[in-house]
């Protein structure tokens, strides 16, 4: 089933989100009904927030894909109570966009690569190094488990230069 995405400036955005216990059938199908919600809306990464759930859960585009066209050849990923360990010194500055915010686009500094430790949906334990586009999407999928939104990323200049662009959202 495909879910409905909140959008900006919903509040449940800025809640910070419940570690999972026991991974039940019901977060199973959460799981699922969030890839296949990531998928519909062409998106790259999800957090269980922008779907109106407050469980410690993102799902992943694998291939990662950059463009529209490329054709999605891997199922995506699911991630139950992810943490960064340990971030890179190094960080870069890219363009972003949030399925929460449809059309904004903004740049983002971010480090360049981080080490992720979760659960997969049967529970098992995962644990990778992941650098650029990927480390990007992570960061900003966790950081919706925290209430974070991108925008807060952005200084307070940069946000008043898009604050017409917010307010479209608001209506």
């Amino acid at each position: 089933m495909i879910r409905e995405i909140i959008k900006y400036p919903n509040p449940i955005l800025r809640r910070k989100s419940g570690e999972v216990g026991e991974i039940t059938d019901r977060i199973k199908k959460l799981a699922q009904e969030m890839k296949e919600t990531m998928i519909a809306n062409q998106g790259i990464g999800l957090a269980a927030p922008q779907v109106g759930e407050m469980e410690r859960i993102i799902v992943v585009q694998p291939s990662l894909r950059r463009t529209p066209e490329e054709i999605i050849t891997r199922e995506p990923q699911v991630f139950i109570n992810p943490k960064i360990l340990k971030k890179s010194r190094e960080a870069v500055t890219e363009e972003e966009g949030c399925l929460s915010f449809p059309s904004l686009f903004l740049k983002i500094k971010r480090v360049k690569e981080v080490e992720i430790e979760a659960r997969d949906e049967n529970g098992k334990k995962i644990s990778l190094r992941v650098t650029g586009l990927p480390a990007r999407v992570f960061q900003h999928e966790i950081d919706h488990l925290n209430g974070i939104l991108f925008i807060d990323r952005i200084s307070f200049w940069r946000r008043f230069g898009i604050k017409k662009k917010l307010e479209i959202f608001k209506t």
